[in-house]
């Protein structure tokens, strides 16, 4: 490629036609396309600079305008979508968002290449393109509206706990977009929900354990921790991570059986012989409810059953 000189005043100019355009994508013109001339364009402007130039502070100044275009971006569009919205809608316009942001990015990191494959790995203090459009979302979107998105996530679980219909896709777009986040730096978003979401299964499922052991019988008791196991796992099979569905099993598990296994003990003991033989049949149906493949965790029914012959042998 012929050397072109590019005076750095219209070279600025020419990569605002860029990202000028490139932001529509975040205006809501996700079909925003650039031609092939266009790309030629742009990809050489950065070149011939870069090169022509032969001047690190020239290059510089290319490499701050890529940043700036993201931070000029999430002030001017992205945070004014976001920040007065709430709950579910909160949520829908921040998976939008992301998704035209990320195609806005791949734009801009296509034109602006050339630094990627020689100016940056020659200055090893410097974040690659791709880094530079995460970090700036992260630092100025996701961080300041995090505990927001937490909030309608978990609203949208307990919602659909409580057998309300919710847009399960969503969601699971949600999550995804912790996951992808994370994944720069070790800085994992995704683990903090998943902590808080465990703190209020466990808080869930103590209350519950209260109420069912004080108006359910010992079988009718069995019964719901049955359902409650595999209903649990089939929402975490829906919209979590595929490690949380162990971790969700063993939390209730925990709360349901572990812990008031003297009292169910107890209650069970002060049942006539009829609602006993119903209780057999009950446990016989917990078959299955490991709490993951390949585990040598002691199930569910495993449990119950050293419980059911524990407490026939005190009787």
């Amino acid at each position: 490629m012929i050397l072109k000189y590019i005076p750095l005043d219209e070279g600025m100019m020419i990569m605002d036609e860029a990202i000028v355009k490139a932001k529509k994508i975040i205006e809501g013109y996700p079909e925003t396309k650039f031609s092939g001339e266009e790309y030629q364009r742009f990809y050489r402007c950065v070149y011939f600079m870069c090169t022509y130039h032969g001047s690190n502070e020239k290059t510089m100044q290319l490499y701050e305008k890529f940043r700036n275009s993201f931070e000029e971006s999430i002030f001017s569009m992205v945070l004014p979508s976001l920040i007065n919205k709430q709950g579910e809608n909160l949520l829908r316009e921040f998976v939008v968002i992301w998704s035209n942001y990320k195609l806005m990015a791949r734009w801009l990191c296509r034109f602006f290449e050339y630094l990627d494959r020689f100016f940056i790995p020659q200055h090893i203090e410097l974040e690659s393109l791709n880094g530079i459009s995460f970090s700036c979302f992260r630092e100025m979107v996701f961080k300041k509206l995090y505990c927001r998105f937490i909030e309608a996530a978990l609203t949208l679980i307990n919602q659909e706990r409580e057998g309300l219909q919710i847009d399960l896709e969503l969601l699971k777009n949600v999550l995804d977009i912790f996951v992808e986040i994370s994944d720069y730096r070790g800085v994992n978003y995704y683990e903090d929900f998943e902590h808080i979401l465990l703190t209020e299964i466990s808080g869930y499922y103590s209350r519950v354990a209260s109420e069912w052991l004080l108006h359910d019988s010992s079988a009718e008791y069995v019964q719901k921790v049955f359902w409650c196991l595999n209903r649990e796992k089939q929402r975490a099979h829906q919209y979590l991570h595929p490690d949380t569905e162990a971790k969700i099993v063993q939390v209730i598990r925990y709360n349901l059986l572990d812990q008031i296994a003297n009292k169910l003990m107890e209650k069970k003991q002060a049942e006539d012989s009829g609602i006993m033989t119903d209780y057999q049949e009950m446990l016989s149906k917990c078959a299955g409810m490991s709490l993951q493949e390949g585990s040598s965790s002691t199930s569910p029914e495993e449990w119950l059953s050293k419980l059911m012959a524990s407490s026939a042998h005190i009787c």
